[in-house]
C-alpha cells in the first residue's frame, strides 16, 4: 500500500477508502527552540513539548486526503540560525588562520609539547548500554496501530504478518537512541548521519534491527509501589482549618480522600509508583459535608470546616500535655503558620492567656 507523505501522518492507506478527511497532518513547519518542539501551524492550540516522542504524537491540525506527493518545503528565513552558524564558522576560520600565521619561538613550541605530555587528551566514559523495550505479545493490537520504535513507521496488519515468526514484516529497523537537534542539524545519537531539513531527518534509516514494539511490556520493578512520606502544613481561621499536603503531581483519578467527623483518610497516588497513605486523627470535630479538597500540581489543599468555634492547638490529637499551648497566626506561632496576624482563642483559654501575660 502507498504511504502518505504529509507531515505528521506517514500512514499507509488504501486509494479506494481515501477521503477528504482521511489524513490528519500539519500544514506548517516544525519549530525547535531551546529544547521545546512544536508546529508553526498549531502552536497556539498544541503547547510545545520537550520529548521528541511527544512531539511526534501531536495530532495533525488539518484534514485532507492522503497523498504520495511530498509537500514543498518552506523557504528558509533570512537572518536565521543558518546565517548565524555560517557567520560563526567564518569567524572561527579566520581566527584559526590568524593563529596559524603567528610565528612561535622554539621555547614556546617546547613548552607546548611539555603541556601536551602532562595533559593527555580527555577520554569520555563509554555510554551505558541501551535497554530496548519488549513487545507484549499477550495483548491484542488494533489494525493500523503504528510501531512505537523511532524511525520505523510500520503499522500493524495481523499477528502472523507483524508479530509472530521471522517473516519480513516482523523485522523492525529503528533508532534505539534519542534524537539530537543542535545548531540546525538533526540526527540520532546512535548513528552519525546529520541533516538540516526535518523531512530528511524523518527519512533517516534506522541503524538497528529487531522486533516491532506495539504494546510496551511492563516490568515488575516499575509495578512495585513505594510508600513515601509527605510534609503536611496547616493554619486556621475562626471557622476553618487549612491543610496542605505536599504531594507533587498527584493522580486525581486514582487518589482517595475521605473526610469524617474527626478523621481524614489520605491515599495519594503519585508518579514513579509512589504512594502516600495516612490517617489524620483531628484535634477537633469537623463538618465533612461543608469541607472540601483541591488537587494542585505541587500539593493537595484540604479545607476543613470546624464543627464549633474552638481554637485548635494542634492539627492532630496527642497524648502529651497541651498546657500553655496557644496557636498564633503568624511567623512567631508555635506551629510556624504563615499568613495570620491575630491570636484566636476559645472563651475558656482567654482568661488563662491573660493571666500568663500579667505575670
Amino acid at each position: 500500500m502507498p504511504k502518505c507523505m504529509r507531515k505528521g501522518c506517514g500512514l499507509e492507506y488504501d486509494e479506494q477508502n481515501n477521503t477528504e478527511t482521511s489524513c490528519h497532518y500539519h500544514s506548517g513547519a516544525p519549530v525547535f527552540h531551546e529544547g521545546l518542539k512544536s508546529w508553526s501551524c498549531c502552536s497556539d492550540v498544541n503547547r510545545p513539548v520537550l520529548d521528541f516522542d511527544s512531539f511526534m504524537a501531536i495530532r495533525g491540525c488539518t484534514n485532507g486526503p492522503h497523498t504520495e506527493v511530498k509537500p514543498k518545503a518552506e523557504p528558509p528565513t533570512s537572518g536565521g540560525v543558518n546565517t548565524v552558524s555560517r557567520a560563526k564558522a567564518t569567524s572561527s576560520t579566520s581566527v584559526d588562520a590568524d593563529v596559524r600565521e603567528t610565528p612561535t619561538t622554539s621555547g614556546q613550541n617546547q613548552l607546548s609539547s611539555t603541556f601536551t605530555i602532562m595533559n593527555p587528551p580527555f577520554k569520555p566514559e563509554p555510554p551505558l548500554p541501551i535497554q530496548d523495550e519488549e513487545d507484549d505479545t499477550s495483548i491484542p493490537v488494533i489494525f493500523g496501530t503504528p510501531c512505537k520504535r523511532r524511525g520505523c513507521g510500520v503499522t500493524f496488519n495481523s499477528e502472523e504478518e507483524s508479530r509472530i515468526g521471522e517473516g519480513e514484516g516482523t523485522v523492525c529497523t529503528y533508532h534505539p537512541s534519542q534524537p539530537i537537534f543542535r545548531e540546525g542539524s538533526k540526527g540520532y545519537l546512535c548513528c552519525k548521519r546529520r541533516v538540516l531539513e526535518f523531512d530528511e531527518f524523518l527519512k533517516i534509516k534506522g541503524c538497528k534491527t529487531g522486533k516491532h514494539l506495539f504494546v510496551s511490556k511492563q516490568s515488575n520493578t516499575s509495578s512495585a509501589e513505594e510508600l513515601v512520606t509527605c510534609r503536611i502544613d496547616h493554619y486556621q481561621t475562626p471557622s476553618q482549618v487549612h491543610v496542605s499536603v505536599f504531594a507533587k503531581q498527584t493522580d486525581k483519578a486514582a487518589s482517595v480522600i475521605q473526610l469524617e467527623d474527626s478523621k481524614v483518610h489520605l491515599d495519594l497516588v503519585m508518579p514513579a509508583s509512589k504512594r502516600f497513605k495516612r490517617t489524620l486523627d483531628l484535634y477537633g470535630p469537623i463538618t465533612p459535608d461543608a469541607s472540601k479538597y483541591t488537587f494542585f500540581g505541587t500539593k493537595v489543599e484540604i479545607i476543613l470546616e470546624k464543627a464549633d468555634t474552638r481554637s485548635w492547638l494542634l492539627l492532630e490529637k496527642t497524648d502529651h500535655s497541651t498546657t500553655g499551648y496557644g496557636l498564633t497566626f503568624g511567623v512567631g506561632g508555635r506551629t510556624g503558620t504563615v499568613g495570620g496576624k491575630e491570636l484566636i482563642l476559645s472563651e475558656e483559654n482567654k482568661p488563662r492567656t491573660s493571666q500568663q501575660l500579667d505575670s
